[in-house]
């Protein structure tokens, strides 16, 4: 009697053991279950995926921090491209400053005016001149701020007779501002200014 009794208790105690073993296990496996659950959820949050010519393209959100140097410089890059690409179109003209005016403060705005008032946007129309711009490097010293740049580029002047490449240096400040359709990176450019702008060569047209 007493044998049985202790094998039904011995019985007993194995019986609880295991179902706390079991608890436990499923507790475990629960707790990290959802707990990497949550880590994919995170990940996923970061990943932006774009749709591009019928494809889906994986982007990653960051720190702006990371990226101010990246974003910066295509700023500073588009702006000049704007600014500085004219074609003997009025029209044309108005669009690509309006545009670059969006990306900096008065100061290129006062620039606009002074070329615009000594007639050279008239005569690139009436003399049929196109103008582009390659951007060759742009410097920003994102150490200190408002970031300091310092844009290097080669201007190709398109004449009916003649073609002229001039080296042209600018220089300015950049803040930040907020992001919007026509000012997609936020930032400012400030105290905007030209250190050089020569001719560099000049070959005829055939």
């Amino acid at each position: 009697m007493f044998t049985k009794l202790k094998n039904i208790d011995s019985a007993f105690r194995y019986v609880r053991a295991f179902s706390i073993v079991v608890v436990l296990s499923c507790g475990s496996v629960s707790i990290y279950a959802l707990y990497k659950s949550y880590t994919l959820v995170e990940l996923m949050q970061d990943k932006i995926y774009i749709l591009a010519n019928g494809k889906a393209l994986e982007a990653y959100a960051s720190d702006r921090r990371d990226n101010i140097p990246v974003e910066a410089r295509d700023h500073v890059k588009t702006f000049h491209s704007l600014f500085f690409t004219l074609d003997p179109d009025d029209k044309a003209i108005k669009e690509n400053i309006t545009k670059a005016l969006y990306l900096a403060d008065d100061t290129a705005k006062r620039i606009y005016d002074d070329l615009k008032e000594n007639g050279y946007y008239a005569g690139v129309i009436s003399g049929n001149i196109n103008q582009t711009i390659r951007v060759d490097s742009v410097r920003i010293n994102t150490d200190s701020y408002p970031y300091q740049f310092r844009c290097y580029a080669i201007q190709k002047i398109i004449r009916p007779t003649s073609i002229v490449r001039r080296s042209l240096v600018t220089e300015g400040s950049l803040r930040n501002v907020s992001r919007s359709d026509n000012n997609p990176h936020g930032f400012l450019i400030e105290r905007w200014t030209t250190l050089e702008n020569r001719d560099i060569n000049s070959e005829n047209r055939k």
